[in-house]
This record gives C-alpha cells, sequence and structure tokens, in this order.
C-alpha cells in the first residue's frame, strides 16, 4: 500500500473561491427597512423580508426596490452576451424565449428584470437587474439551441457576465 505525503505545497492553507468583495450596499435591502413598503415606481411589495407583487396595503411605507434602482442608476447586475452566425440568423426566436423566460421569472420576482436589450451586427447584449435571471436566460438558450456557455463572476456574486456563442 501507497501513502501520499502530506505537504504544505500540494494543498492551500486557506481555500479562497470568490474575492471578499460584495453587492455595493445601495442595491442591498437597507437593515433598517420598514416591515411593510412598497416601491413607488413599481408598486412591489416589501412584506416579511422579501419584495413581492400584491396589492399595497394602507399605511405602508415607500421605499424604493433595488431593480428600480438599478435602472435609475442604469448600473447592471448581470449582462449576456449572444454572439455568432446562428445567433445572427435566429435573433427573432431567441428574443421570443428571453422574453418570455423574462417575464416568466418577472411575475414570481419583482427584483429580477430585463434592463435592456440591444443588438447589432456583432451580436445581442441583454443586461439584467440581477444575476439569477441573466443564469436562466442563458441556461434556456443554452439547452434551446446548444452552442458554449460560459459563466464569468467578476465581483464575488455581485457581478456576472454571460457569454454565448454558436457558429
Amino acid at each position: 500500500m501507497k501513502f501520499r505525503a502530506r505537504s504544505a505545497t500540494v494543498r492551500p492553507v486557506r481555500w479562497d473561491h470568490f474575492p471578499e468583495e460584495t453587492v455595493p450596499g445601495s442595491y442591498k435591502q437597507p437593515e433598517a427597512a420598514p416591515a411593510l413598503a412598497a416601491c413607488p415606481v413599481c408598486h412591489a411589495i416589501y412584506l416579511r423580508g422579501r419584495w413581492q407583487w400584491g396589492v399595497i396595503p394602507p399605511g405602508a411605507a415607500s421605499l424604493t426596490c433595488s431593480a428600480c434602482h438599478r435602472i435609475a442608476d442604469g448600473v447592471a447586475a448581470a449582462s449576456i452576451a449572444l454572439e455568432g452566425a446562428f445567433e445572427a440568423a435566429h435573433r427573432d426566436e431567441i428574443l421570443g424565449l428571453i422574453r418570455h423566460r423574462a417575464q416568466r421569472l418577472h411575475r414570481e420576482h419583482p427584483v429580477e428584470r430585463v434592463m435592456a436589450i440591444t443588438s447589432n451586427e456583432s451580436g445581442t447584449t441583454i443586461t439584467t437587474t440581477g444575476v439569477h435571471i441573466a443564469r436562466d436566460i442563458a441556461t434556456a438558450i443554452h439547452h434551446a439551441y446548444g452552442g458554449k456557455l460560459h459563466f464569468d463572476y467578476q465581483h464575488a456574486k455581485a457581478q456576472l457576465h454571460v457569454r454565448w456563442q454558436r457558429p
């Protein structure tokens, strides 16, 4: 029986998967948020620690949700780049799939929204207010059309860049 020698060079002393940077404080939910609040822009309700859709109850405080805040500032949490000749040939179908997935997620999660979709001859770029909707849209496109999919979490889990391409 052979035994491997344990060495400090084989195993690092500490495993750091992501840097310590986090979501900018202005887009996080404040710790002193009221128990019941409503967004004056999109009319989502902050109740029991999360944003949800519903009728605004009387006496609700006014608090802008992180999605409306990001849209107003123009700061996306994630971006998806779609590239390749296949994307240009099937752009309308892919955009239909993107809109369908975005509407489906928006009904359940008010802060997960598509900010902008821009297309040109080099490809299509989609910016979103959350990383979950970007990941969902990218995996739906990959599942439907194949191709290569690459996820890049730049600032810990605060920002995501997705690249999909199919020649």
